[in-house]
Formats: structure tokens, C-alpha cells, sequence
């Protein structure tokens, strides 16, 4: 296909001459006899070259000549001058001209000249094209760049939580062999106290200061041999009973057993159950511990009253649930810490609970997370597979 050529000049015979010239080189040849109407021709077929004259009325070539630069960069101007108008063509070309013509011209130096703006626009357009095409490229490697800091920093945090959680699990591990002979070595002489305390409480009358503290020591073997009992629960799973457990039963059941707390701390609950999942395979006291222990710590935080929410939903796959208080939260410093055993804020607490809570959530092949503000409360989400 020809390139087109648009000669501008308000002389037809210049008009006449240059698209013969120009035809007969094989160039597809459009006129116009002023600036305006050139402008016009140019926005409507886009032609690689304008041949412009310098002195024209109404607009001359000088306004033509920045207009086109402006408005059709890919359109290359030659301008038509007078004979004697160096100094005229220097500063049109300054203005953007690619080359200019002394009239009257040479027919085959006007060719030429042609030819070589023609030449030189298409390395400047191909050059152009490879620039645009360097910086789509900069941008699409800027972008996997990007792409791939996020996978990394995905994949770094996932192998920090899966190494966070192989701690975790070893630590739990240790503390169950630990735990098995403590619990062992510890219960032997616990029940020689606890004879020797009942002997003692049978040698004594009804009332008297020796059958008080017979009782304290017979109360407090039991709270030692309850400590042992949520040491083992942490790291060793107790005798369990599989069946069909529905979750928003439980959490009801487990919420009626603090009735009396929550009235008492002027605590609101809110159940949001969005969507009830259908019964799992689990042991019913499991699932209640679980509930148990979180609802102890919610109202812990919240001593004087609050808001308790418990958000229940699922899908296809697994139930999802999140336990809230709008207590005074965990510090950034404690958030890595609240399931490790025997880690407590609470002056009297063993920091068993939420041991005891991962240990089951993850007998379950579920997932918990923990996310807390100092001064906006805490949210334990819970998701635990369906199948």
C-alpha cells in the first residue's frame, strides 16, 4: 500500500505539479489549497506526510506546522519556502519541521526528500513502537515483581505459622511425657496425704481446729489432683465418645451454664447464627471444653460488663465460628503466647484453658487464631472441617 502524501499550498499550480510529480513515484496524493482544510484532511486520513507552505493567508505555515506536531505527532511535515527563506526554514524546523523545500524545487530533489522523511519516520514510529514495548515490558516484570514479593511473603508467613505450629505441637508432645509421669510420681504421695488427712478427719470431733484443717488439706489434694487432671488434658486425649454433635446445641447448653456470671457481670450476649451447620463426628464434652474455656476467659475480661458475640456459619466445606468480648484485649507482646501451657494473665489461672483448646480444635483437623487490641476486646476464630 502507497504512503499518503498531503500536499497544502494556496497555488493550484503547485497543487497540480506536486501531485503529478508525486503519482507518478507511486505516492497516494491528497490536496488542499489552505491550513484549515490540510487540518481537516489530516485528522480524517492520518497521511505519513505533508508537503506545507510557509506563506499562506488566513492561517500561515508556521501556525499549521505546530498545530500538526500538537495534534498528529505521527504525521511528518516538509516545508514548501521561498527562495532566499534559509533563515525562515532554520526556525521551522526548530518548530518541528522534518526537512523543508526551496521553491522552485528540483522534482527528483523533492522525491528525495520525501523519501528520506518517509525513511526517517519509519525507524523514529518502529523506535517509538520499541520504547512503548520496553516499558510494557518494565512494568509487566515491575508487576511480577510485585506478584511474586506477595507470594513470598505469603509463603514466609505460612512457613512461619507451620513452624510456629510444629513448636507448638512438640512443646504439647514434651509436656505429655512430662505431664504422664509427673501426674504418676505425684499421685502416689497425693494419696497417701489424702489417706492419712481422712484418718486424721476420723479421729476428730465434728468441730475443732484439727477437722478444719483436715478438710483444707483433703480440699486442697483435690485441687492439686484437678491441676494434674488439665495438665494431661492439654497434651494427652482423654476417653472420648464419637457421635453426631451439633454445635449451636452445645454453645447454647455451655452459654446456660453461665447464665448466672453473665447476669451478674451485666454482660449482653449475642448469638449471630447465620447459617447452622449440620451435626459433626466429635466427643460432646471435647466440644463443650472448647466453648467452656473461651466464654471463662471472655468474661474474665470482662468484669464489669460488655458484650459477648458468638457467630456461627459454614459452607460446603467446613464450620466456621468466632467467639468475641469487647474486654481490654491481649497485648501485642501476649498475642504469641495465649496457648502455651501454664501461660496466664490471671492472678489465680493455670493456663491450661486455652491449651486444652488448641489441643482439641486440632484433634479435629481444625484451625484456631487468635486476633486482639489492647482496649478493643478479642476474637477466637474457630473453623473445623465438615467431613
Amino acid at each position: 500500500m502507497s504512503e499518503k502524501v498531503l500536499v497544502v499550498d494556496d497555488e493550484k499550480i503547485i497543487l497540480d505539479l506536486t501531485s503529478m510529480i508525486l503519482r507518478s513515484r507511486g505516492y497516494h496524493v491528497l490536496t488542499a489549497q489552505g491550513a484549515q482544510e490540510g487540518l481537516q484532511i489530516i485528522a480524517r486520513e492520518n497521511p505519513a506526510v505533508v508537503l506545507l507552505d510557509y506563506m499562506m493567508p488566513v492561517m500561515d505555515g508556521m501556525t499549521a506546522l505546530r498545530r500538526i506536531r500538537q495534534e498528529f505527532p505521527d504525521t511528518y511535515v516538509i516545508m514548501f519556502t521561498g527562495k532566499g527563506s534559509e533563515e525562515i526554514a532554520v526556525e521551522l524546523m526548530k518548530a518541528g519541521a522534518s526537512d523543508y523545500v526551496l521553491k522552485p524545487f528540483n522534482n527528483q530533489d523533492l522525491v528525495d526528500r520525501i523519501d528520506n522523511v518517509l525513511r526517517l519516520r519509519r525507524i523514529e514510529l518502529h523506535n517509538r513502537e520499541l520504547e512503548e514495548e520496553r516499558i510494557r515490558l518494565l512494568q509487566e516484570i515491575e508487576r511480577w515483581n510485585r506478584e511474586l514479593e506477595r507470594r513470598v511473603e505469603e509463603k514466609t508467613q505460612a512457613l512461619e505459622k507451620a513452624h510456629a505450629e510444629i513448636v507448638q505441637a512438640e512443646k504439647l508432645a514434651t509436656l505429655g511425657h512430662l505431664a504422664g509421669g509427673m501426674a504418676h510420681e505425684i499421685r502416689n504421695p497425693l494419696n497417701s496425704i489424702s489417706l492419712f488427712a481422712q484418718i486424721l478427719k476420723s479421729g476428730v470431733g465434728e468441730e475443732g481446729e484439727r477437722l478444719i484443717y483436715a478438710e483444707k488439706i483433703l480440699k486442697e489434694v483435690d485441687r492439686i489432683d484437678d491441676i494434674l487432671i488439665q495438665l494431661l488434658a492439654t497434651s494427652k486425649r482423654p476417653r472420648f465418645e464419637l457421635q453426631q454433635v451439633s454445635i449451636d446445641r452445645v454453645i447454647d447448653r455451655v452459654l446456660g451454664s453461665f447464665e448466672g456470671q453473665v447476669k451478674a457481670q451485666n454482660v449482653t450476649v449475642r448469638r449471630h447464627f447465620e447459617r447452622i451447620p449440620p451435626p459433626i463426628m466429635a466427643d460432646a464434652l471435647e466440644i463443650e471444653q472448647i466453648f467452656s474455656n473461651l466464654f471463662v476467659n471472655s468474661l474474665y475480661a470482662m468484669a464489669d460488663g460488655g458484650e459477648l458475640n458468638i457467630f456461627l456459619a459454614h459452607d460446603e466445606k467446613e464450620v466456621r465460628i468466632a467467639v468475641s468480648d469487647t474486654g481490654g484485649g491481649i497485648s501485642r507482646e501476649n498475642l504469641g503466647k495465649v496457648f502455651e501451657p501454664f501461660f496466664t494473665t490471671k492472678a489465680k489461672g493455670t493456663g491450661f484453658g486455652l491449651s486444652v483448646v488448641l489441643r482439641i480444635v486440632r484433634t479435629y483437623k481444625g484451625s484456631i487464631r487468635v486476633e486482639s487490641e489492647p482496649g478493643e476486646g478479642t476474637t477466637f476464630h474457630i473453623r473445623l472441617p465438615l467431613d
